[in-house]
This record gives C-alpha cells, sequence and structure tokens, in this order.
C-alpha cells in the first residue's frame, strides 16, 4: 500500500517550485532510487515524468499492479517501450523545456528523445538535482537508525564467536545470516571481510584466506531495512600486535574522533575531510586513500561527499558516514567508520559499535 503520502506529495510539490530556476517546464526521472523517493514505487525498472500539474510513471506489464499499491495520486501508464510513451506524452502535453538526469541517461536514450521530439528542448540537471535526496524526514530516519541498530547488533554477535582459523569467507556469511535473522530485508552492499595484508585494499573482497594471529580484520558492513541503508565498519585485533599496529588504530581512532567533532550544520564536508586527514602527517596521509565520508540513504553511497575537493555544504537531516583508514600494501589495513545524523550543532551516532581497540586472543 502507499506509503508516507503526505511526505511524497511535499517532495513532489518542492521539486515543482525549483521548475522555474531550472528554466523547465517538466522533469524526468530514470534513477529507480530516485523514482522510489519521489513516487513509492520500488520495482526495478520505470520512467517517472513530472510537469507542472500531474505525475505520470511509466511502467511495463511486470510492475503495473504493483506501481497501483505503491503510489498515490500518481498516473500509472503502462507500456512496452518507455521511450515511446515519454515522447507521446512529450507531444501531448506540448512541453517545451523538460529536464533530465544528466547522470542517469544513457546516451542512446538521449539521442533518441532529441531526434523524434522536435518542438522542445532538453535540459541537463547535475548540481541541481546532486542534493535531492541528502536531507532526511522523521520516516526516513527512523528506518536508518533500524538498519544501523541491526548491522551493530549483527557484528557484535559474530565478535563473540569468530576466532583465529575462520576464513574470510565464513565471516561474512555468518554476518549476513545474523543480519537476515535480525530483520534485514538484505545487504546494503557485499560485506567486506578483509584480513592481514587483505586488509590493505579498501575494497577487498572476502577470500578463502584464513585468520592468523598478528591480523588487523576490517570488518566493512551494511544492511537494507525498507529500502533504506547502514554502514559501519570495525577493524579486529587478534592476538599479539607489533607497536606500530598499536599506534596505527590509534592515530586512525583520533582522525574519527576529530572528524565526528567537526561534523554539523553549515560546516564544509571539505573541512570534515581536513579534521581527519591533519591526524596522519606527512608520514602516514599517503596511506590515506579516499575520502573521510559520504552520505547514506536509500543508496549506501550518494550525496553528499565529505572529501577534499567537495564543494557541499553539511545541511540539518542529512546522514553521512565519517570513515578513515590507513593501509598499508603488503602489510594491513585499519579503518573505523560510523554513520551519522547531521544536526545544527553536532552530530547523532546511528551505528552502535565501540570503537576502542577490540583484540581477540
Amino acid at each position: 500500500m502507499p506509503q508516507n503520502n503526505k511526505n511524497l506529495h511535499l517532495k513532489i510539490s518542492s521539486l515543482r517550485k525549483d521548475f522555474p530556476s531550472y528554466k523547465i517546464d517538466s522533469l524526468i526521472f530514470f534513477n529507480m532510487s530516485n523514482i522510489r523517493y519521489l513516487s513509492g514505487f520500488t520495482g526495478s525498472e520505470g520512467v517517472l515524468v513530472i510537469d507542472s500539474s500531474e505525475t505520470s510513471l511509466f511502467v511495463d506489464g511486470r510492475y503495473t499492479a504493483q506501481a497501483s499499491l505503491e503510489t498515490n495520486n500518481i498516473r500509472i501508464i503502462e507500456c512496452r517501450n518507455k521511450i515511446e510513451g515519454i515522447i507521446e506524452t512529450i507531444k501531448k502535453l506540448k512541453l517545451k523545456r523538460v529536464g533530465l538526469e544528466a547522470g542517469s541517461i544513457t546516451v542512446e536514450i538521449y539521442n533518441q528523445l532529441t531526434s523524434r521530439v522536435l518542438q522542445g528542448e532538453f535540459v541537463a540537471l547535475t548540481d541541481e538535482l546532486k542534493l535531492l535526496r541528502a536531507c532526511k524526514d522523521k520516516a526516513e530516519i527512523a528506518l536508518m537508525k533500524k538498519a544501523a541498530e541491526i548491522s551493530s547488533l549483527s557484528i557484535r554477535s559474530l565478535i563473540d564467536k569468530i576466532k583465529p582459523g575462520f576464513t574470510e569467507k565464513e565471516v561474512a556469511l555468518e554476518l549476513e545470516l545474523e543480519a537476515r535473522r535480525s530483520g534485514a530485508d538484505g545487504l546494503a552492499f557485499e560485506a567486506i571481510v578483509a584480513a592481514g595484508e587483505n586488509a590493505a585494499f579498501p575494497h577487498a573482497k572476502p577470500t578463502d584466506r584464513k585468520i592468523k594471529k598478528g591480523d588487523f580484520v576490517v570488518i566493512d558492513f551494511g544492511v537494507k531495512y525498507k529500502g533504506y541503508c547502514s554502514d559501519e565498519t570495525c577493524t579486529i585485533a587478534f592476538g599479539k600486535l607489533t607497536c606500530r599496529q598499536k599506534n596505527a588504530y590509534q592515530m586512525v581512532k583520533e582522525a574519527h574522533g576529530r572528524a565526528l567533532a567537526g561534523i554539523k550544520a553549515n560546516v564544509s564536508a571539505a573541512a570534515v575531510d581536513r579534521c581527519a586527514r591533519g591526524v596522519f602527517g606527512k608520514k602516514y596521509g599517503r596511506y590515506f586513500v579516499h575520502g573521510t565520508g559520504h552520505g547514506v540513504g536509500l543508496e549506501v553511497h550518494e550525496a553528499p561527499r565529505l572529501t577534499s575537493d567537495s564543494a557541499d555544504i553539511l545541511e540539518p537531516r542529512m546522514v553521512v558516514t565519517i570513515e578513515p583508514g590507513l593501509y598499508i600494501p603488503g602489510l594491513w589495513g585499519i579503518r573505523i567508520e560510523d554513520t551519522v545524523l547531521v544536526k545544527e550543532n553536532g552530530c547523532e551516532k546511528f551505528t552502535k559499535m565501540d570503537k576502542e581497540l577490540i583484540i581477540i586472543e
């Protein structure tokens, strides 16, 4: 059944108010996360057309019934060829300046539209739509808190079970099973479980490598709950560590803490990145090879970006990650990550794992 009808109506109404500044009379969405955000439709394929007075969702026969159940006050148009349906609608409504999601449309579709629609003009929108989903409403925040609760409990439960001799794949499987038992609809992304030298790859895939004493094991895990994602990373140690490993972990934890302390409304995302990056200095700075964080929502990676070159400014109700890390090729890697809600004068952590160093003997 349709959910949050009032919120969906407000989102579309707010978007329409921006049409004059975008110099458009309509807007076409191809990105399925944006379509879900604006309509409530959870299918895997469709096109949403918003004009000044009506919203139309184009789907094929697989999704007609589902779209009717999940949406409200949206015209459902069943068609075998969605592009033909869009072209017919543009001509019928005599639309003159049609906005397109520049990041979601293929060259093939763009060429079809521009070659067939001669009376109007298409306007590519990029930065205008970048932060469309960035600020969450109360319902979204509640779902994200639940997703974070499930993933944190899953990691906590796993830490009580694993020991040297487990493989990375076995740990990843246990995580997913625990999350699904706890109510997750699925994973937000393929779990990263990386031990020892494999942990030096930020996006490592689980392998048959067995965990052994002296390893750092990076566990980066997130679930989906009613469409919304969680994202959390813990680095667990096994057996005795070297002084260098212990010092490196504390350095990452300090960078994580400084970045968290820097989060509040009206702060630039780049400034938060500098808070974390400044801890490492010249000696270790080259081993921090990615940004400090990113937005989370219907997708696990979305706006804003917390990087050194980001132009984004944090706003209340944005949900972002803080995830500094160090990656020493051939030896080990460390990453600490929490997902937080931006508030006027600080932030609220959604993820619940304690980030003090955990050593399993």
